[in-house]
Formats: structure tokens, sequence, C-alpha cells
């Protein structure tokens, strides 16, 4: 493609970008569950913003165009809940939500004093089971939702010391 995809913070004017993506890239789970009624497909564009404002939000971008989006929250206990994340199918395959897990991680550890990270996905999403276990995830849980849909859930402890020497999460940039 010859463009790079950066790696940051999202901002409030990514909001639309953001509800979009996740949309289309949640139609396959969907699908694999026959269930459209999950959250990412019914999340409203007020509901995002709000959780844009709260959250710990990071999206990849190529050009202008948002292509993967990550977000996560941390609890009292240091326990960072890491969610919906999301990476555009063209995008796929490139270790872009690597890269979008590990930036989240760095941050929510700097930003937030994140001490362990969980994250949960369904028991047939194997692409995510196989991301998440690359990245030092581990299985801690299954919770059955209904007769179609088990959640798996996964964790790993936070790194004492990020990447970057002063321990700031960084930008980064990758080739597409």
């Amino acid at each position: 493609m010859g463009m790079s995809v950066t790696i940051s913070a999202a901002t409030d004017q990514d909001a639309e970008q953001i509800l979009k993506l996740q949309y289309l890239c949640y139609q396959p789970e969907a699908a694999l569950y026959d269930d459209y009624s999950i959250q990412p497909l019914t999340q409203t564009l007020d509901d995002l913003r709000a959780e844009l404002s709260d959250a710990c939000v990071v999206v990849a971008r190529l050009g202008t165009e948002v292509v993967g989006a990550v977000r996560g929250t941390v609890d009292a206990d240091g326990t960072a809940a890491i969610g919906t994340l999301v990476v555009h199918p063209r995008m796929q395959r490139h270790g872009l939500g690597g890269r979008l897990l590990t930036a989240v991680e760095e941050r929510l550890t700097a930003e937030r004093s994140a001490k362990r990270y969980r994250l949960s996905t369904g028991h047939r999403s194997e692409g995510n089971l196989r991301l998440y276990r690359s990245h030092g995830y581990t299985p801690v849980g299954t919770e059955q939702l209904s007769t179609r849909l088990s959640l798996v859930t996964l964790e790993k402890e936070a790194v004492a010391a990020g990447p970057a020497a002063d321990g700031a999460p960084q930008d980064y940039v990758a080739s597409a």
C-alpha cells in the first residue's frame, strides 16, 4: 500500500468511524453465533461517545481512516478490562490487532496503573483466542451465556516497565 499505519489515542472525532468499523467487524461474530443483538452491533453513537470519554481508547489510522480500535478501563483493584478490539477486514492478518493490543496494555499500565489485563471472547472465535494466547493471555474461566455461546475469559499480568525509557506510552508507526 505504501502508507503507514499509525497507532495513537482516539479522539471524540473518531467516534463515528469507530462505530462503523465495529459494526462491520462484528458481523462475522454475530453470524458465527447466530446472534445479531450483541452489544457492538446495537451500541448507539451517544453510548460510544460516553464510553470514549471514560475509557482508554486506541485507534489505528491509515491516513485519516480509522482501520482499527480497542478500548479498556481499569477497576479499583488494578484489573484492566480490554474490549472491542476491531481491525478492518482488509487490514487483518498483518499484526495490527496485536499492535493495538500491546498499545492499549501499555497505556492502561502507564496512565491508569493496570496490574493485570482481562478480556473475553466467544468460544468459537478461534482467531481471537489464537491472538490473545500469542500475547500471553491464558484462559481463567468460561461462562455459558446461551445454548449457542460460551464466553471465554483470559487474563495476563501487566509488565512492570514499558518499552519507553520513561514509562510513557508510545505512538507506533507500522508499514501496511
